[in-house]
């Protein structure tokens, strides 16, 4: 029984702290762009530079 004297308390803050979590992060704009970030995975922007081959091939 006295554990509930515990947990009670300590679910509690960590539901305040979610919900900070996510207050925070609607105020600073994390959810405004969600496709960019799925679409940045499948497409490769980085090209391999000369010196990138060097080392490489010195390995």
């Amino acid at each position: 029984m006295n554990i509930i004297l515990i947990l009670i308390p300590v679910a509690i803050a960590i539901i305040a702290l979610a919900g900070y979590v996510f207050i925070w992060a609607v105020k600073s704009d994390q959810f405004e762009d969600l496709d960019r970030q799925g679409s940045n995975i499948l497409f490769d922007d980085d090209a391999p530079t000369k010196s990138d081959d060097k080392n490489s091939a010195n390995e």
